[in-house]
């Protein structure tokens, strides 16, 4: 039997999957939390020693006959940390989470160094956001100047990992575009973008060498192979982003075939052979050699999740209620932006119920309009999908909403499209798993991750959904409602 060990690097946890690719069986997992330094400022960050810990953690409940049989590594982290190191490749900060909010005057300081948004569009297809890698560099010069004269290596979560297994220094082009410096477009760095960081520093030479997905970042050391008990000298892939391998990990590879996930945060991407640029988009670029696009809302299972507390029911309860309720909860729309919001982009909005009427003011109407807001925020997003050209075919569906079967099929008649998903709901660390096939493959010969996918993502056609084209027609009348009520909100929450 041989073996590929997926590892996803999360904000709140390390994840690891053994994947039996003969088989398609992942025969062991395991995952180990993390610590957040979390403070009033908007602060979000981890030490790189918790990752260690976590990943050994994991590692160590695996068997060691089963550690045997591993033949490669495969590595999804986080998106947009700052890992800064120095000339001796020690860490020299703690590192800036992709959910830190403290460096917006350093977003504001680019983009006016830049000169403004439009011009930043141009010059790379993203804004420079406090979830991006690019403020942090920024706010390390500005506020620890004595460490940031130190920087010798900029690194991301899943670049360090890498690092740390083999030795080897280097980004692919998937996490690196949510950097905020990279020209999605020609994917190479922008050498303007980082001047506007730095005007007297060449940050570009603390950046490691760029490679394609289907590439090795390098070979396992034989010191930690010994330490983790592995087969020392085996490849890790390149690796990528948490949402570049959740792509793999559920098949959205080829064109039409969204992703979306139904987690405390909502996310919805798909693969494109083209850049697509918009400003309502993260213009990412894919881990298999194309494009991205990207949108994330803040808050997704969080409105059911309050009003389950509110309630106090269970998840088995709230299904039982809401079956008895209508598409649309007779008029009763909730704007869930108990976080803020991102998509829309409306960082000070609040929760909302509206129209609420002497009718439909209870408890089921209130649990399904939680449950349609979160979708109700994805088909805003696919709007801008559909503007740019993106022809949507099919929705995998991940994240714990989607073990609903209710909120499955509100989703598909909401966007109108079919719904499926996957078996394996661990889609970061299994991408990871999958990218690393990928690369075995293609030491030898040429390999397409497509046909990869094919034949390891499973599907659980139980769980598959179509549009019910009544539910549709209704939901877009919902849909207009949502938005006569969001429009005149957002003066407010901005």
């Amino acid at each position: 039997m041989k073996t590929i060990l997926g590892i996803d690097l999360g904000t709140q946890s390390t994840k690891v999957v053994l994947y039996d690719f003969a088989n398609k069986n992942i025969i062991a997992e395991s995952s180990s939390k993390h610590d957040i330094i979390s403070l009033d400022d908007g602060t979000k960050e981890q030490k790189v020693e918790w990752w260690i810990d976590a990943l050994k953690n994991c590692i160590n409940d695996i068997s060691f006959n089963l550690k045997q049989t591993i033949v490669a590594i495969g590595v999804s982290g986080q998106q947009h940390g700052f890992v800064p190191l120095d000339k001796n490749n020690r860490v020299l900060h703690n590192v800036k989470l992709w959910c830190d909010t403290s460096t917006i005057a350093e977003c504001n300081q680019i983009t006016n160094s830049i000169g403004g948004e439009d011009k930043l569009l141009t010059e790379a297809g993203n804004l420079i956001l406090p979830g991006y890698t690019a403020s942090k560099v920024l706010w390390l010069k500005n506020n620890k100047p004595e460490i940031y004269k130190k920087l010798n290596t900029i690194l991301l979560p899943h670049d360090y990992i890498n690092f740390y297994l083999t030795g080897s220094k280097t980004m692919e082009y998937g996490d690196a575009s949510g950097t905020g410096f990279l020209n999605i477009r020609k994917k190479e760095w922008s050498v303007s973008i980082l001047k506007a960081i730095d005007p007297e520093n060449n940050l570009l030479a603390k950046l490691p060498e760029l490679i394609n997905s289907e590439q090795p970042a390098g070979f396992l050391k034989e010191n930690i192979a010994k330490d983790l008990g592995l087969p020392a000298g085996i490849p890790v892939s390149s690796g990528g982003g948490d949402n570049m391998m959740g792509a793999i990990g559920s098949g959205a590879v080829a064109e039409g075939i969204l992703t979306m996930s139904l987690g405390t945060s909502g996310t919805l991407y798909g693969y494109s052979e083209k850049p697509i640029v918009n400003r309502n988009l993260a213009a990412f670029c894919s881990s298999t050699n194309g494009w991205l696009p990207l949108l994330c809302t803040m808050n997704c299972t969080v409105s059911l999740e309050l009003t389950k507390n509110l309630f106090e029911l269970d998840f088995h309860e709230i299904e039982k209620i809401v079956k008895k309720t209508t598409a649309g909860s007779n008029g009763l729309i909730t704007l869930p932006f108990y976080n803020g919001e991102r998509s829309p982009n409306l960082p000070n909005g609040k929760g909302c119920i509206m129209g609420l009427n002497m009718n439909n003011l209870n408890k089921g109407n209130i649990l399904r309009s939680s449950m349609e807001s979160a979708i109700m925020g994805m088909r805003f997003s696919l709007d801008f999908f559909k503007k740019e050209g993106f022809k949507p075919s099919e929705i995998r569906l991940t994240g714990g909403g989607s073990k609903s079967k209710i909120w499955r099929q509100i989703t598909s008649d909401i966007l109108n499209l079919p719904v499926v998903t996957p078996v394996i709901q661990e889609a970061a660390a299994f991408g990871a798993a999958l990218q690393a096939l990928w690369m075995l493959e293609n030491l030898k010969r040429t390999s397409s991750i497509k046909r990869i996918t094919d034949e390891h993502v499973k599907l659980d056609r139980e769980k598959t959904h179509s549009p019910n084209l009544k539910c549709v027609k209704q939901y877009n009348n919902v849909y207009e409602d949502y938005l006569k009520y969001l429009n005149p909100l957002k003066v407010i929450f901005r």
